[in-house]
């Protein structure tokens, strides 16, 4: 059994792990069984028309992590990061408490500000989820225990999106889903008392309750180091491409292919696995150490499978009556597309996880957890622009697909400036290739 599935054997592991899989579980439960109730039922609560409203949605999730990350890098440094998580899930079920009032009140602005509170909840999960890692991984643990979590959080995201919209579709879809949402919160709660303790980085740290100050702060402490903050632009740049992908699977999969709503979640579940698979190999590849040759190889690997996306895409034909899930695999070049997608997850997940290995291994072990908290508000911000640059290609008049063709060339341009800026990747790569020079 090689390491990375060992741990999921290991209290120093599993506990946490099962811990961060149930909260991206549940928020994406609830986030998109908000997302279809808005888009199917939005006339019954306001005027607005539910694009606005879905993007507010999307909005409000994300404001959190300009607001909170900052303070939340602070306190993850600051105190003992088991009790932390469970002081976090705590919050969680109050949250989602909150939800079942809600629902059960059936206001809309109750609603979206429970969302509001989850990802408030998330930002401050989010620096002490990776700032644990190194302290309870050994070095050659590091690689393979990133991979785990990165693949669980994908299949979590597809699981809990999947999960929501058919809870909520069901029905008295409300109940089912507030039922849920308080259950995996609760049961996320019981699996991190099994977390170890795991010391304060820094327990006479002065919290600076000011966000724009301390943002700016953690900003310089990514700074700090340049390989760290070579490897943070990369992680950013990872979430700024997948979401412009991710953003384009609904209207890929109606416009394009002429599925039905079942074509998205396939083409969903198609790039999740490809994340989660690649994502447990870089360990193998990487000898279980920090390879950030696997970086470029990652690089190439998203740019050129795009393109062929781009390539293999289907003209967009008249609207008619969308195809089912079984006529859709009937068709021709289908398949094609699917390997693509697969095939950009996978590489996706050779180039991020030896950038948040990089982050962790190289950051001061004093201020860590804020290194991954200006890590999480630079990922959030590249995420914004991602949506507003694919907003404003299509209002131009691209195509979804040659939308995706413009992220490829854009992730090759990124790719050689990552390169320039660190040229440890490129010298790793070409070391990689050659076997013998692979770490052992």
């Amino acid at each position: 059994m090689t390491t990375q599935f060992r741990l999921m054997n290991e209290r120093r592991f599993l506990p946490f792990f099962v811990t961060q899989f149930l909260g991206a579980f549940n928020d994406n439960v609830y986030k998109n069984a908000l997302v279809v109730l808005i888009t199917f039922e939005a006339a019954r609560y306001t005027t607005v028309s539910p694009g606005v409203l879905v993007n507010l949605a999307a909005g409000l999730f994300i404001l959190p992590f300009f607001l909170f990350s900052a303070t939340s890098g602070q306190l993850a440094d600051k105190y003992e990061k088991s009790r932390l998580i469970r002081l976090t899930k705590l919050f969680e079920i109050a949250v989602m408490g909150l939800a079942v009032v809600a629902f059960a009140i059936d206001s809309l602005a109750l609603m979206l500000a429970t969302l509001f509170l989850m990802g408030a909840q998330s930002s401050i999960f989010g620096p002490v989820k990776y700032a644990l890692l190194p302290v309870h991984l050994k070095e050659d643990e590091l690689v393979g225990g990133n991979a785990l979590v990165g693949s669980g959080t994908f299949v979590a995201i597809l699981l809990g999106t999947i999960g929501g919209g058919v809870l909520i579709a069901l029905p008295d879809g409300a109940r089912w889903v507030s039922a849920a949402v308080v259950a995996i919160a609760v049961l996320g709660y019981l699996a991190s008392r099994g977390i170890p303790h795991a010391q304060a980085a820094d327990p006479q740290l002065a919290i600076n309750w000011n966000p724009l100050t301390e943002t700016v702060r953690n900003l310089r402490f990514v700074r700090e180091n340049r390989d760290v903050f070579v490897g943070v632009l990369g992680i950013s740049w990872f979430w700024f491409y997948g979401a412009l992908f991710l953003a384009q699977f609904p209207g890929y999969a109606k416009d394009v292919l002429g599925g039905d709503e079942h074509a998205v979640t396939l083409l969903l579940a198609v790039f999740s696995v490809g994340i989660g698979v690649g994502s447990l190999a870089c360990e193998r590849l990487s000898g279980k150490h920090l390879e950030v040759g696997l970086v470029p190889f990652g690089s190439i690997g998203l740019t050129l499978f795009a393109l062929d996306l781009w390539w293999a895409s289907p003209v967009p034909a008249a609207s008619g009556v969308p195809l089912e899930l079984g006529a859709l695999l009937a068709v021709a070049g289908t398949w094609r597309v699917l390997f693509d997608l697969l095939m950009i997850g996978a590489f996706g997940g050779f180039f991020i996880v030896p950038l948040y290995t990089l982050v962790q291994s190289r950051s001061e072990p004093g201020h860590r957890s804020r290194v991954i908290a200006g890590n999480n508000i630079l990922n959030a911000l590249f995420m914004v622009v991602a949506a507003g640059m694919g907003a404003a290609l299509l209002a131009a008049g691209l195509t979804v697909a040659e939308l995706l063709m413009v992220g490829a060339l854009l992730n090759a341009g990124v790719a050689v400036a990552l390169c320039a800026a660190m040229p440890e990747f490129a010298r790793r790569f070409r070391a990689w290739l050659r076997p013998s020079l692979r770490p052992r």
